[in-house]
């Protein structure tokens, strides 16, 4: 059996350590999985630093990186698994370098503690997942742009409090909901930037007396700045999970309610949109039914994804200072989390693109009073107060004397006829072009050449 990184005795008769290791590390081997490539990343930084101070004999840096690069690829070609006596990745890695070259290979933890290669892991995967989210929410914002160009002149009703508003398009909802996502990206590039500093060498929380040279690991890795506290390198798990989480919640809100809009619009009693049967599911007694199941489950799932901040918060609750293994618990949902909203992202991108839109809508009589603004509007701009011509509009209403105008004419920035919809590209640009996600990866190339 292999013995743990933190082990001192033989623990391996003992019922009661096996009773409390497996209450402890609980699904960590699987979860680990998906933090392997990262492990050996953080692992050939920390060491070619050790080489650079001195902490490795010249000869003996080539053999640990090539030792970590086998991994890496055997990691890459799915050859990698965590055994059922290794307690975590951290402990895989370095068994299985120390089978390759024996007591050279139980060098690479020296500076560290399975605490910061823990962070370091968590942080190099988040910026990672973060890249793959923000690339897969700009994909449904080029869609939903194309779209409000696409259907800008389509009317539709707008509602407040689920009753019938005032005049919209289609070019408006699409592009709502463009907007929407800049923002959003805007708050992951804040999670972000928290997730881009370097804790690696703050060891259990109060670093050490070895010589490290922290700066240069961040160079290697690519982070734009360190945890220099290293009590607070270990304070930021955690801290840094909920400001990502609480970025992933903005990205879902904006899902959830534009599924929520699609499921009534596709309510028989709105008709406002269809989708191709095979993006619908049928019922198994009414053969008529065309049920908005897809749009249904990422309501579903972006809401769970919206209660993840408070659940961290929950968990980090009155915690003090230094590394306690509650927040353990935080990775047995913050990882699964990416993998949904990416999901969501994808499977809303699919539906968008298959929509057919109703293009005669606001010529059904129910809809005679969305004009009634726009008369109001009319005679403002024909010199009458508006208070007075809301209550002439209003009597002419309750005495069935409405017409509707003849023609609408929208023009400030953001409404029906201006849509300004390459401003808002323009916002989704800058806000993308701060990420630097070329920069990151010819560093992590370099670690790997």
């Amino acid at each position: 059996m292999q013995q743990k990184l933190w082990q001192k005795g033989d623990l391996s008769k003992s019922d009661l350590a096996k009773q409390v290791e497996f209450f402890t590390v609980g699904n960590d081997r699987e979860l680990d999985l998906q933090l392997a490539p990262y492990d050996i990343l953080g692992s050939l930084a920390h060491i070619q630093m050790l080489s650079e101070c001195g902490l490795l004999e010249q000869k003996e840096l080539p053999l640990l990186q090539e030792g970590l690069k086998e991994i890496y690829r055997d990691i890459q070609n799915q050859r990698f698994e965590i055994g059922a006596s290794t307690e975590d990745v951290h402990s895989e890695v370095e068994f299985r370098l120390t089978n390759k070259l024996q007591d050279l290979g139980k060098k690479i933890h020296s500076g560290r503690s399975r605490n910061d290669q823990i962070l370091v892991d968590l942080k190099l995967y988040t910026r990672h997942e973060i890249e793959q989210i923000v690339l897969k929410a700009e994909n449904l914002f080029n869609l939903l742009i194309h779209l409000a160009e696409k259907h800008q002149d389509t009317l539709l009703p707008g509602y407040t409090h689920l009753q019938i508003a005032m005049i919209s398009s289609f070019g408006l909802w699409f592009s709502a909901y463009a907007e929407s996502l800049v923002d959003d990206i805007d708050q992951l590039y804040a999670a972000y930037k928290i997730s881009n500093k370097n804790p690696l060498g703050s060891g259990a929380g109060y670093g050490g007396s070895l010589p490290l040279n922290r700066k240069r690991t961040t160079e290697l890795l690519g982070f734009e700045n360190l945890n220099y506290n290293v009590v607070y390198a270990q304070m930021n798990r955690g801290k840094m999970e909920k400001s990502v989480a609480t970025a992933i919640a903005s990205l879902a809100s904006t899902l959830s309610r534009m599924s929520m809009d699609m499921c009534l619009y596709m309510n028989q009693n709105f008709g406002f949109v269809k989708f191709p049967d095979e993006l619908t599911t049928g019922s198994s007694i009414m053969p008529h039914k065309k049920n908005p199941d897809v749009w249904e489950l990422i309501r579903a799932k972006c809401n769970k994804l919206q209660n993840l901040p408070a659940q961290f918060t929950s968990i980090l609750t009155n915690l003090p200072s230094g590394y306690h293994r509650d927040m353990q618990l935080i990775k047995e949902d913050y990882i699964p989390s990416f993998q949904t909203i990416k999901d969501c992202l994808d499977i809303a991108h699919t539906m968008l693109q298959h929509i057919e839109v109703k293009t005669d809508i606001l010529y059904d009589e129910k809809y005679l009073y969305l004009y009634s603004v726009e008369v109001v509007n009319q005679l403002v701009m024909d010199g009458i107060p508006f208070r007075e011509a809301y209550i002439q509009v209003g009597k002419d209403i309750e005495a069935g004397r409405f017409n509707k105008p003849s023609k609408i004419i929208h023009t400030h920035e953001g409404s029906l006829g201006n849509l300004c919809l390459n401003e808002i590209v323009e916002m989704k640009n800058e806000v993308v072009k701060q990420f630097p996600f070329e920069k990151i990866h010819q560093k992590l190339s370099a670690l790997l050449a």
